[in-house]
């Protein structure tokens, strides 16, 4: 089966090289570093591992018995004096590690000084209640200073630490206890979100009783929320954080010694523990921070707006900007309640001179209109970033037009939960990017785009994206289940290949487009047509905001092309007239192979509380299905509106 060439969208994209205002006061802009670093990929990454405080530097750096990895082997360090304790004893104890924003307009500024004496005192209550290094504490916390002083308080006392995404259901949380064996769960009496409170107390209530291994759980007041605590077992984190010493000794850690467990959804299976090592994990994403985002502690105000739950909170909303001394911005709630004027304002406020967010909450953000951004001083802005899947090129232009001035590199980074930290990306400085793009590895990286038998596909093909070498953030197993671990990554093309099973492309200059994953694929009369490049398409009109796609079993084709469109502010929404313009756009572009069939017209994609467009449940609709399972949205009655749009536009197809 044949991928689809799709050149012609390439010469629709002009390359954009860096602003030279921009290059004049990077740190990074020698192109020559990506020479340094492949003459001795082994050697670049020691030298960045150097910029950590070692208590005891490594004998070994790397250790590769395929698929296991081991870095910095033989060395000792501990991640919260990494991103605390020096920068307090360099004299910087001062300086803001995050500006806070609750959703109902609250704040709060942390110093460096002020987190590490909470980190401090919620280690010694966490030994208090017989914490000791090797075991894990879930924590189950919305977008609050306390997760972080959880995360780093469970690194300074040698606990891996499970964070658990707040909009998870019980089932969702209790698999995840019993599974990490969590002796300890941090949760809050409930979380602001769009204007609503989420039980999460009570949620976690029904999670526990379902985890016997859970013996303590400290609560957050958050919402004032009318909770229960089981005595003996349940306490007011607040009151036990005043009772306790800010003097905490930091358990010295083995560079190998697990730093967090992370669970990929469990939707398609029992969730997998995904288990970052301290130093490798440290290492990389310090190093990526500091080189994507040109990252200067005393000029820049970084702001990950993505939730602390998932891989990208951990890695550059938490330990690679604090390891940086990086001043943060940490939100709670959605950026578009009660308007998008809300992300607007924020940086303004804030000062943010970095953003680096999702396509989905930019889609979002550029669907409410420009007005907001145009209504705000965003002059301080010297950076964009996009992670978590494609940005569409229409969508990019408008990020780096209407956001950044034109004035703003954007930086469109891949990378996963199990890679740990950030694998493609455009360097600022130095890379004359296409919109769309991931462009290239970074330093000291390799990766390889090949077909079904490994092989590695010529330019212009399509295939399976892979990495070659081993790399320092990489995953190090499956928490308990080391077959697992091989079986699912390492195993399809070899023990010393990873298979991401994301799907890529290589254009005529060896840069690479992401496809989605091998299963988001849509296959048409013998043909694969990529879902990502087919959402570009559609976005690539005038009138859409966001778009995606879906196939629907067809007796000839084998599947035919069903468009979820949500349209911009302003536009005709005669469902006949834009389906034909739309089919025609997608045409002009793709040709006839790539016709939607149907196309139909929503108020709003289907999204989880995270902004993820919940592909599922697409296709169920796709399908004529009315979708079995809806608690992960984040607005359950767009449901009937989705069914009843799908049935319409089948009938008129």
């Amino acid at each position: 089966m044949a991928d689809v060439p799709l050149g012609s969208l390439d010469a629709a994209r002009p390359a954009v090289p860096p602003p030279e205002t921009f290059v004049a006061g990077a740190r990074h802009a020698d192109p020559g570093i990506y020479d340094d670093a492949e003459a001795d990929w082994v050697g670049w990454w020691e030298r960045q591992a150097h910029d950590l405080a070692w208590q005891r530097v490594w004998q070994e750096p790397l250790q590769w018995d395929p698929p296991f990895a081991r870095w910095f082997v033989g060395g000792r360090l501990n991640a919260s004096v990494s991103c605390l304790d020096r920068h307090v004893e360099a004299g910087h104890g001062a300086q803001v590690a995050y500006h806070w924003v609750g959703e109902p307009g609250d704040r709060r500024d942390l110093t460096y000084a002020e987190l590490a004496e909470e980190v401090g005192r919620l280690a010694n209550v966490l030994r208090g209640l017989g914490v000791a290094r090797g075991d894990r504490v879930a924590i189950y916390l919305p977008m609050l200073p306390q997760l972080v002083v959880a995360m780093l308080a469970c690194a300074r006392i040698g606990a891996p630490h499970s964070v658990v995404y707040v909009g998870f259901g019980a089932q969702a949380l209790a698999d995840r206890l019993v599974d990490a064996g969590a002796k300890v769960l941090i949760t809050a009496d409930g979380a602001h979100r769009r204007g609503e409170v989420l039980p999460l107390k009570r949620t976690a209530d029904v999670a526990m009783g379902a985890a016997e291994s859970v013996r303590s759980c400290l609560v957050v007041r958050r919402t004032n929320s009318d909770v229960r605590l089981m005595p003996g077992r349940d306490a007011w984190y607040d009151e036990v954080i005043g009772q306790a010493s800010p003097i905490c000794e930091p358990e010295p850690m083995d560079a190998e010694d697990p730093l967090f467990l992370l669970y990929t959804s469990g939707t398609t299976g029992t969730p997998k523990g995904i288990v970052h090592r301290t130093g490798g994990y440290l290492t990389h994403v310090a190093a990526t921070h500091r080189m994507v985002f040109d990252h200067d502690p005393d000029r820049d105000v970084f702001w990950c707006a993505v939730n602390l739950g998932w891989i990208t909170g951990h890695s550059y909303g938490v330990y690679g900007p604090l390891a940086n001394r990086a001043t943060s911005v940490l939100a709670e709630g959605a950026l578009d309640h009660p308007s998008a004027e809300r992300t607007w304002r924020i940086a303004e406020v804030d000062k943010v001179t970095t953003l680096y967010t999702t396509p989905a909450v930019i889609r979002a953000l550029r669907a409410a209109g420009e007005d907001g951004p145009e209504a705000h001083d965003l002059s301080r802005l010297r950076l964009l970033g996009s992670v978590g899947e494609p940005i569409e090129p229409e969508v990019w232009r408008w990020y780096h037009e209407v956001v950044g001035g034109g004035r703003c590199p954007i930086v469109d980074t891949w990378w996963q939960t199990e890679t740990g930290g950030i694998m493609l990306s455009p360097l600022p400085a130095i890379t004359t990017v296409k919109p769309g793009s991931a462009m290239r590895p970074l330093p000291g990286l390799e990766v390889s785009v090949v077909d079904d038998d490994g092989a590695r596909v010529e330019r212009g093909q399509a295939g399976h994206l892979t990495v070659t070498r081993p790399w320092p953030g990489m995953l190090q197993t499956i928490w308990g289940d080391d077959e697992r671990y091989r079986r699912t990554y390492w195993s399809r093309f070899g023990a010393e290949v990873y298979a991401t099973g994301d799907r890529a492309r290589v254009d005529a200059d060896g840069d690479l487009w992401l496809l989605g994953r091998d299963d988001e694929v849509l296959k048409v009369s013998g043909y694969r047509l990529s879902s990502a490049e087919l959402e570009a398409a559609i976005v690539d009109h005038r009138a859409v905001a966001e778009a995606a796609v879906a196939g629907r079993a067809d007796p000839l084709a084998g599947q035919a092309i069903v468009a979820f469109v949500r349209l911009r502010p302003g536009y005709d929404r005669d469902a006949s007239t834009v389906a034909a313009q739309l089919r025609q756009h997608v045409i002009a572009r793709f040709g006839a192979i790539a016709r939607p069939e149907t196309i139909v017209i929503v108020d709003d994609l289907p999204k989880t509380r995270s902004g993820t467009i919940m592909r599922r449940l697409l296709e169920e609709l796709a399908e004529g299905r009315t979708p079995r399972e809806i608690s992960a949205l984040d607005d359950p009655d767009l449901v009937a509106h989705l069914i009843e749009a799908t049935a319409e536009a089948a009938g008129g197809r």
